[in-house]
């Protein structure tokens, strides 16, 4: 034996059936698609949510609201957790590390829920009013880094 005799098992290999060749191939005259329609069509693919030519659902429902493409998210912290935090100074470096808050995404955003009864200085993005009342009343600082965003509070 050598590798000039192998052959497969009989009834392992088929002839390759040839679609569309007319009424010899044993397919007949549509090549078995039928005879019209969608279907029978050379490129046909049944379209996402499509029901028979019945109204999709997707377009049936009516539609509400809109979603803004220019939506920032800020990563938030009150001033009761920082509050309950040691140290005085506080940076979003500090506070990532803390596990305070988990990503920046947009920058970070000082919220004033929450009562404030120390000195602290705090560095972020943004600050509610509330916030930024609060830690001046407490004697503290608050600084705005990366230019903050037009309108909002400093």
């Amino acid at each position: 034996m050598n590798l000039s005799n192998l052959r497969p098992p009989k009834g392992q290999k088929h002839k390759k059936q040839r679609v569309g060749q007319g009424m010899g191939t044993g397919r007949g005259k549509f090549s078995g698609r039928g005879a019209k329609g969608a279907k029978s069509v050379s490129g046909y693919s049944i379209m996402r949510g499509f029901e028979g030519g019945q109204m999709p659902l997707h377009r049936r429902l009516p539609k509400r609201g809109f979603t803004n493409i220019f939506r920032k998210e800020y990563a938030i912290v009150n001033l009761d957790r920082l509050e309950l935090m040691s140290g005085d100074s506080f940076t979003p470096d500090s506070l990532m590390e803390a596990g305070v808050i988990k990503k920046l995404g947009a920058g970070l955003k000082v919220l004033g829920s929450g009562e404030l009864t120390r000195k602290i200085s705090v560095q972020a993005h943004l600050f509610s009013k509330s916030a930024l009342e609060k830690i001046q009343k407490a004697g503290g600082t608050a600084e705005v880094i990366g230019g903050g965003v037009p309108g909002a509070a400093v």
